[in-house]
């Protein structure tokens, strides 16, 4: 049942919310460092996360990704760094998850560019062609160009040099995209169930 809970001020119900946005930052940011580290370790970080969740207390997941979206987890807890510096104190711990978790995007591209050298392709800014597929985004801008959704047929139709999994729908045919696709980049492990020499995981 929901009920609402009262706080003193509007000063204080501010900084919970910043709390609640910052404490996932902060963990996506050490579990994001966490799966760059395992890589360099060669250890499946998605198989350290799921068994450190069956400590029954004192542990909650956090997943690695290609980077954050949206309004809360980016922006949010730079507005309480920022004014936190109005009042002389420094937020360490927010400045550094900030830092792991901008530098997703450019690993993720990194990552593509090892599987593509798998396959003796390489990736190039120049040569390189974009396209997307999601349910929920109908269009959005890339550069200078507007992009707009392509169904999962359609994007296996074209028979792309890689794939890369950024958001795990539950409206995607998984198996048909390992079944059409060469190559994958899957940055959210909604692939675990399949196995290949193609499937490059986060």
């Amino acid at each position: 049942m929901q009920h609402v809970i009262q706080v003193t001020s509007t000063r204080v119900a501010e900084m919970v919310k910043l709390l609640e946005n910052t404490f996932r930052a902060v963990n996506i940011g050490l579990v994001n460092e966490l799966a760059l580290m395992c890589h360099k370790m060669d250890i499946d970080v998605w198989e350290v996360i799921d068994a450190a969740k069956t400590k029954p207390f004192g542990f909650m997941p956090f997943y690695p990704g290609p980077g954050l979206g949206g309004h809360c987890i980016p922006i949010d807890p730079f507005y309480l760094s920022w004014k936190a510096r109005q009042s002389g104190f420094e937020c360490r711990f927010i400045e550094l998850a900030g830092q792991v978790n901008g530098a997703m995007p450019e690993y993720v591209v990194q990552l593509i560019g090892e599987a593509l050298n798998s396959t003796r392709k390489a990736l190039s800014r120049q040569g390189a062609t974009v396209s997307y597929t999601d349910p929920y985004v109908a269009s959005l801008v890339h550069g200078v160009e507007t992009l707009h959704s392509m169904t999962t047929a359609d994007a296996l139709a074209k028979k792309a040099d890689c794939y890369v999994v950024c958001t795990n729908h539950d409206a995607f045919d998984y198996d048909a995209i390992v079944k059409g696709a060469a190559l994958i980049v899957d940055t959210r492990n909604a692939l675990k169930s399949h196995a290949g020499v193609s499937i490059f995981r986060l």
